[in-house]
């Protein structure tokens, strides 16, 4: 069983003013199979952590480790991080003028198997995801996300997922902006992607209505760049009722002290 662990992860970003910590000692452990969702308010630092097992260059690493298997991440680069099974669906997926959806997807399965996939089958594929998540098939001769409405570009991303076949998937708020059938749709490819892999989901959101369609078996609370709380899914029940009022004060209170 695969498994990648966080341990006392400490990530700054450099700004005008100098050096900003973000993460001040992240610990957390998924196992392959498992759905970690992330919760908390803006700020807190969750984005932040999934760029860093991506491998964005703007964050840097001060402290801490990400193991995969035992292999350490921040020593891989971004494409070696998704050869070897990490992937990551962006709040904000970017567009790509001139590459179609077609070529793109078929160009990153070809970079992560090192082998071109079979055309026939290929297309074969292609066409049954975007019938299952609800795209026109002529969105594969489209550029990538060029005018693509939030929950096309979010379809888009999910139909990478189930093509790549990662082992571990990073979900950065990936209900944002969806309204309620695209969010449905959106959920219903993440849990096909899990049951037809076995993949492990770190799931970041703000709420708690995505939470109904992808359940997860760990919740951690993220505040000030630490996890403040962890449970199960009724912890994101008690968020939805009483908020993070409680732990951002808890969090001020510790930094005075």
């Amino acid at each position: 069983m695969s498994t990648l662990e966080i341990k006392d992860l400490q990530v700054s970003i450099d700004t005008d003013q100098g050096s900003k910590p973000i993460l001040r000692g992240v610990d957390l452990t998924i196992n392959e199979g498992e759905i970690h969702a992330i919760m908390g308010p803006n700020g807190s630092g969750k984005s932040t952590l999934a760029y860093t097992i991506a491998g964005h260059p703007r964050y840097n690493v001060d402290g801490g480790s990400i193991l995969f298997d035992g292999q350490d991440v921040l020593e891989m680069s971004v494409d070696e991080r998704a050869r070897a099974g990490l992937f990551l669906a962006m709040q904000y997926p970017v567009e790509i003028p001139g590459v179609t959806v077609a070529n793109f997807l078929r160009t990153a399965k070809t970079a992560i198997d090192g082998e071109a996939p079979a055309i026939r089958t290929w297309g074969k594929e292609l066409r049954q995801h975007m019938t299952d998540l609800r795209m026109d098939p002529s969105f594969a001769e489209r550029n990538v996300n060029e005018g693509f409405s939030g929950g096309e570009k979010k379809r888009h991303e999910i139909m990478q997922l189930e093509l790549l076949k990662p082992k571990f998937a990073v979900l950065d708020e990936t209900d944002s902006g969806l309204d309620v059938d695209a969010l449905k749709i959106v959920s219903e490819g993440v849990n096909r992607a899990k049951a037809n892999t076995g993949l492990g989901v770190l799931l970041i959101t703000h709420y708690t209505r995505i939470l109904r369609y992808i359940k997860p078996d760990f919740v951690h609370v993220f505040v000030a760049g630490k996890v403040a709380e962890q449970g199960g899914p009724e912890l994101a029940e008690r968020l939805e009722n009483e908020g993070y009022d409680r732990y951002v004060s808890a969090a001020a209170a510790a930094a005075e002290a």
